[in-house]
């Protein structure tokens, strides 16, 4: 398979993808000319003084709704200023381009705001510009942020965040008498400047917008992290909002933040040599889940709560199924229906699920060897007296771990550390295989256009910067989780291990399974299953051992020890994603049925009674 590359940096990101362990990054890192992209960006970047010939209706449905989100109130506003400047005399100019302008933003489509020949300002428009700086301005200032702040994350209404923009910072700021609207099919010759022409009010395409090379999405969700942690550290007593509003809103930051490290990872990889690159994906590739493990064991350590341990091992699980059921499974549906059939490499596909028997095996050995050589413990047993022919009835049976609890050191711990020194060891040899004793397995080509002049999103100094931060930031939204969760563990009525498989597993990936429906719809389904697998390997071979090895120097009381329904349902989807991996083929009936399997599984912990401990 040969990939094309716009240049040498896009062609190293291309490659890093394919290397086993390194994170799966569709998006560019360096920023394409806007005259090498398509018509529809072209669009979404256009200046809108620019007037070009519009072809159909300007009774959109995106326009309509433009007229009952802004359009009526805006034009009330400058109907309401409008008398206001009559009545000071010298305002009257103003109190014209009010009127001109209320009848313009109720409906500007077709229309353009020009600027006529630079006249000579007389001593009387300086004192109606004063009244007008001081009565007009600053309201229709908070109008039109207002209006700019609500379009523009609206997404899809951008551009009506841009001609709110351009009317304050330019329109609003000219001499009312250089200050022209007509409809454009009435422009003709041109004496006039254009300020402002508009046909839409939105494009469904602002989604794949970007600024910097940051996603729309993400930039939008940037002040939430602000205002989580404001609220967050602020409001200790929950006084003005409850605990559940603050998990709800740190659980949400993490999104937009685990985007920024991802970007940031897949920059410095782009333009650096495999061994930085390598260090850099180790290091912060598993960051936003290790945080949140981290800091719920301490958490329940300090509230002698062990339901805290029991969520973050089925976040641990939930991650594990999400990523080998659920994102490949989505992405053969939406790719599927796209593409007929699509084919992947099953050869490192079969690299990818041999690695993943290990790891479960691995992870799941001390539960096995808990259940063969423990204590059934019953916590009440029943019978019916005077007939010992009838058993005893016994109630919330559980394998003790090897019975007496004072004995679990001496026991399940070596067993434990030994596997949290294998599992990383076969995570080093899998990589030593796949990059380089027996990389001719991927057989992928980069072609790049050297030479091509490229610039750089984010160079290695800033991208280093916004992993540094987003990190720390990560570790307060982390912090302020675990510790508005506990309202929801106590008083929920939904299983506490349905809340750790879902919200606290699935959420952080979100732009994982974004990124692999992208590389499905471009008809790259193994970087899409690539995507899932990558991300569970390194749960089961580098963050699970982490966390035995942060328990050894700081006992929280983690026991790599799972509940039965984590044992099974793991075990059960490997198997199942093995036989999908087969036959290096996949369709949408096949994600259908890894979606619905997963489905299945969130239906056996959304109706399983909570953990003991919980």
């Amino acid at each position: 398979t040969t990939i094309r590359a716009e240049n040498e940096v896009e062609a190293h990101r291309e490659a890093n993808n394919y290397k086993f362990g390194f994170r799966k990054w569709k998006g560019n890192v360096t920023e394409k000319p806007i005259e090498e992209r398509s018509d529809i960006t072209k669009e979404l970047y256009a200046d809108l003084s620019l007037v070009k010939p519009h072809k159909g209706s300007l009774v959109t449905f995106g326009n309509v709704i433009y007229l009952f989100l802004f359009g009526w109130w805006i034009s009330l506003i400058y109907f309401l200023i409008c008398p206001i400047m009559f009545l000071t005399i010298f305002g009257a100019p103003y109190g014209k381009l009010c009127f001109k302008l209320a009848w313009y933003f109720i409906w500007p489509f077709g229309k353009s705001i020009e600027k006529v020949s630079d006249r000579v300002m007389s001593p009387i428009c300086r004192v109606s510009t004063y009244v007008w700086l001081i009565l007009g301005y600053p309201v229709l200032a908070v109008v039109h942020s207002l209006a700019c702040i609500l379009s523009w994350l609206l997404i899809f209404t951008i551009p009506v965040a841009k001609m709110n923009a351009h009317t304050l910072a330019t329109v609003l700021l000219m001499a009312p008498e250089d200050v022209q609207i007509r409809r454009l099919e009435k422009v003709t010759g041109s004496f006039s400047e254009f300020i402002l022409c508009c046909y839409q009010a939105s494009n469904v395409y602002y989604c794949k917008y970007s600024v910097q090379g940051i996603n729309i999405f993400a930039l939008n969700l940037l002040p939430l992290v602000l205002i989580t942690l404001i609220i967050g550290y602020s409001d200790h007593k929950n006084t003005y909002f409850s605990a559940e509003t603050k998990f709800a809103t740190s659980i949400i930051s993490i999104i937009p933040l685990s985007y920024f490290i991802g970007m940031g990872i897949a920059s410095i990889s782009a333009q650096s040599n495999f061994a930085v690159g390598a260090v850099v994906n180790a290091t912060f590739g598993s960051i936003t889940e290790m945080t949140f493990y981290i800091t719920a064991l301490l958490q329940g350590y300090q509230a002698a709560n062990k339901c805290y341990e029991e969520v973050v091992k089925a976040a641990l699980t939930g991650t594990i199924l999400g990523c080998i059921l659920f994102i490949p499974g989505i992405c053969m549906i939406i790719g599927g229906i796209k593409h007929r059939e699509q084919r992947f490499n099953s050869r490192s596909a079969g690299v990818s699920s041999a690695l993943l028997f290990i790891s479960i095996g691995g992870v799941f050995a001390p539960t096995l060897f808990s259940k063969t050589f423990g204590n059934l413990v019953c916590d009440t047993c029943t019978n019916v007296p005077s007939n010992s022919s009838v058993p005893f009835t016994c109630k919330d049976c559980h394998y003790d771990t090897v019975g007496d609890f004072s004995q679990l050191p001496a026991i399940i711990v070596p067993l434990v550390y030994t596997i949290s020194v294998l599992l990383p060891a076969a995570y080093l040899i899998g990589l030593i295989f796949t990059l380089k004793t027996h990389s001719h397995i991927y057989d992928i080509h980069i072609s790049d256009g050297h030479g091509v002049h490229h610039v750089v999103h984010w160079s290695r100094c800033k991208a280093l910067g916004v992993l540094i931060v987003a990190t720390a930031l990560m570790a307060c939204c982390a912090d302020l989780s675990t510790e508005n969760i506990e309202p929801i563990l106590s008083h929920s009525s939904v299983s506490q291990y349905f809340i750790g498989v879902t919200v606290l597993a699935m959420v952080p990936e979100l732009p994982e399974i974004v990124n692999g429906i992208q590389f499905a719809l471009q008809n790259n389904i193994s970087l899409s299953l690539e995507v899932g697998t990558c991300i569970a390997i390194q749960v089961c071979m580098i963050q699970i051992p982490l966390l035995v090895l942060f328990n050894a120097f700081y006992d929280v009381g983690f026991v790599l020890v799972f509940s039965d329904i984590h044992l099974w349902a793991s075990i059960f989807s490997v198997i199942l994603v093995n036989y999908i991996f087969m036959d290096g083929k996949c369709d949408y009936f096949q994600g259908t049925a890894l979606v619905v399997v997963y489905l299945i599984l969130l239906a056996l912990y959304f109706f399983a009674p909570s953990p003991r401990s919980c």
